[in-house]
């Protein structure tokens, strides 16, 4: 017989921490709020979960790890916006945030959740936050559930 582990949606005691970018606070207030729903929809309480302030989206890797490292957390949702622009920064910011998250994840065994938003315009980023899209907070916060599940049974 075939052994088949999943994870469940089911908040159950573990901590979650959101590290948020306050650059395009306007975006990432709205990924904040619906990570924090999901979150509580799921069971988890206030308690529960720790949401740290970062200043701008390089700085959310920095932070993360800090709390991978602190083993206190079961899974950590990294949220952050970033829009393109009329220079590279964009892409220097959007290979540095995702190499670092995917470097936490690799190196702590923590789930550390990529729900940064890297759109072309600020519509693309509206929608995603909230509208037509729905919204990414709260689908990070879906997959932060489960892989904290998971990691319990595996």
């Amino acid at each position: 017989m075939i052994q088949e582990i999943k994870g469940h949606l089911t908040a159950g005691p573990h901590r979650y921490a959101i590290v948020v970018s306050r650059f395009n606070e306007f975006i990432t207030a709205k990924l904040l709020g619906g990570a924090v729903d999901c979150l509580t929809r799921h069971g988890a309480k206030d308690e529960q979960i720790t949401v740290i302030w970062v200043p701008g989206t390089i700085e959310i890797t920095t932070a993360a790890k800090k709390l991978a490292d602190s083993g206190q957390y079961a899974a950590i949702l990294c949220l952050g916006a970033v829009i393109r622009g009329q220079t590279g920064h964009y892409d220097y910011v959007c290979q540095q945030v995702s190499r670092g998250v995917g470097t936490i994840n690799y190196d702590t065994g923590v789930p550390t959740i990529f729900g940064v938003l890297t759109c072309d315009t600020i519509e693309q980023a509206i929608e995603r936050a909230g509208t037509k899209q729905g919204n990414a907070g709260a689908n990070a916060a879906l997959a932060a559930i489960e892989m904290a599940d998971l990691m319990g049974k595996l």
